[in-house]
């Protein structure tokens, strides 16, 4: 990927990224920062970049990818990626046109005004979810 396209799809991507930890066959997510999460079907090994419509960044392992028609994808990285930050998001470098569990995406952080790629960390498989309501309990 050219740099001008690397910078595009980081721009893109900077909105996008959530990281959270599949704990349970039927549940997602386990830290207080990630939403809770119903897993809604098989994981896959890739997903198609351009059905990626937002990312959202949930903790330093955890990434929900939303795709055209609103389905989500948790990927919960197979280790914590440390510079990985919610609010500075990430980048990837892929010849195809799929994101998959053998890529590894860089988390960008923000020196001044200006954003440099981090070390990689690689990706998981994409777990189809749904977010779960918490309701808080009035007392």
């Amino acid at each position: 990927m050219t740099p001008i396209r690397n910078l595009a799809a980081a721009a893109t991507l900077a909105v996008l990224g959530a990281c959270a930890q599949v704990d349970a066959p039927q549940m997602a997510g386990s830290s207080d920062d990630v939403p809770a999460a119903r897993v809604t079907g098989e994981a896959v090994s890739c997903i198609g970049i351009p059905t990626i419509r937002s990312t959202r960044v949930q903790d330093r392992r955890t990434i929900d990818l939303e795709t055209t028609g609103g389905k989500v994808y948790r990927n919960t990285l197979p280790s914590s990626c440390p510079a990985l930050n919610r609010f500075d998001g990430f980048t990837y470098e892929t010849s195809l046109s799929r994101l998959c569990n053998v890529d590894i995406v860089y988390p960008l952080q923000r020196f001044g005004s200006t954003l440099q790629r981090g070390a990689g960390c690689a990706l998981g498989e994409f777990t189809p979810v749904e977010y779960v309501e918490t309701g808080a309990t009035e007392g």
